[in-house]
């Protein structure tokens, strides 16, 4: 049995080394090519320096519609998570005609970018806010639901049996048995998702999907360096607040 397993460990291994040397030939991945690019990036860097300062006026609204975008589409994003968490978690939904369809959709949802969603929703519904909002939403679904099923079904089944027992109905099942349990780990997903979509908010602007990141395409293009660097200073400050502030807020929730 030790040999078998030890055996499937070598194949593994051998398998893992043959993808990783496949993967460098065939993307033609040389660090001459990198050290190539190097003395680029760093005229790049140079040329970013100082900081426009004078364009902070310029790009705080546009921040502030980033931030309000990911709120909203988190907001929108965790309620919708529940139901689609409860329907693909096995001990809440003993059902496998349900909870694997809803799975293999989520899987499939899951794999498509945040990028590729505003870009869809921008020929859908324009250049704008929306756009980024709906793109949001699906990546908060995605994120949130998949954490939150495999939670709900590693809770403590006594609760479950007991109301079970007394014969309660299916709603006050997961009322009074399931979300006492799944409200913690539940707000610390939310949290964790809001972490992330402020990053994703910040880039969807490239697209069109409203934001700050219109900025960084506009300045990019423009050649104005010093500008983009006051905006990727900006992002960094506030994405390390949220970061600090969430992490703080999940320590005392766990």
């Amino acid at each position: 049995m030790q040999r078998r397993s030890s055996i499937k460990q070598v194949v593994a291994v051998i398998i893992v080394i043959a993808l990783v040397i496949w993967s460098f030939l065939y993307t033609k991945f040389s660090l001459a090519d990198l050290m190539y690019g190097l003395p680029q990036m760093i005229e790049l860097f140079k040329s970013m320096f100082p900081p426009d300062l004078s364009y902070l006026s310029s790009i705080t609204q546009p921040m502030l519609d980033t931030i309000r975008m990911a709120i909203v589409g988190t907001f929108i994003g965790a309620i919708l998570s529940i139901p689609i968490s409860i329907v693909c978690a096995n001990n809440v939904i003993k059902s496998s005609l349900i909870s694997i369809p809803c799975r293999f959709i989520l899987n499939i949802v899951r794999t498509v970018p945040d990028l590729l969603l505003a870009a869809v929703f921008v020929a859908i519904f324009g250049i704008g806010q929306i756009p980024g909002i709906l793109a949001i939403i699906i990546l908060s679904i995605s994120i949130i639901s998949k954490l939150m099923y495999e939670s709900l079904e590693s809770i403590d089944d006594g609760p479950l049996e007991s109301m079970t027992a007394v014969g309660a109905n299916k709603i006050k099942w997961i009322t009074y048995a399931v979300i006492p349990q799944a409200i913690a780990p539940y707000m610390s997903y939310v949290l964790y998702a809001f972490e992330i979509n402020i990053r994703a908010a910040a880039v969807l602007g490239l697209v069109g999907a409203g934001g700050i990141g219109l900025y960084y395409d506009q300045t990019l293009g423009l050649f104005q360096y010093p500008k983009t660097l006051t905006i990727i200073l900006v992002t960094l400050v506030i994405v390390v607040l949220i970061d600090l502030l969430s992490t703080k807020v999940r320590e005392r929730l766990t």
